[in-house]
């Protein structure tokens, strides 16, 4: 893993200031920040680990724990709510056997309840790799997971 973050670290200044960005550079090569790396980049900056995790647990972009391969997030705001966001989850944790904050056994999926995407006209919203799937319904879940 150390070759593997290494060359991320380097190219940061030894600063405080790059701990944002190295940490947003390493979770987008392993897929998370496995306590590894979170002492090699502690070492690196000269930051305590407990400061480290302080800052990445304040953001919810950072995750401690390995994800899976594909990632299906579930809106569950106000406009999904009353649209049936609530079904989609119901589906999607029948169909990948997860309930939120979970990831398969196989690092296949991870499954993530979000408050709003902010895409309220298309609810209820379900999003998977980064891709927006608007106004679901339950058998276009089983459809779209298919695919993954």
């Amino acid at each position: 893993m150390r070759e593997q973050i290494l060359p991320i670290m380097q190219s940061h200044p030894r600063k405080r200031e790059s701990l944002i960005p190295v940490l947003q550079e390493v979770q987008g090569v392993l897929g998370y920040l496995p306590e590894e790396a979170v002492t090699e980049i502690a070492q690196f900056l000269g930051v305590s680990m407990s400061d480290i995790y302080g800052v990445a647990s304040f953001y919810a972009q950072f995750r401690f724990e390995r994800q899976g391969a594909h990632s299906v997030k579930v809106c569950q705001g106000t406009a999904c709510h009353v649209r049936g966001g609530k079904r989609i989850m119901g589906e999607v944790t029948q169909q990948i056997g997860l309930e939120p904050g979970q990831t398969t056994p196989d690092y296949k999926y991870s499954l993530e309840k979000v408050a709003c995407f902010g895409a309220c006209a298309l609810a209820p919203v379900m999003v998977v790799d980064g891709t927006v799937f608007g106004r679901m319904t339950t058998p276009q879940v089983k459809k779209i997971l298919s695919q993954y």
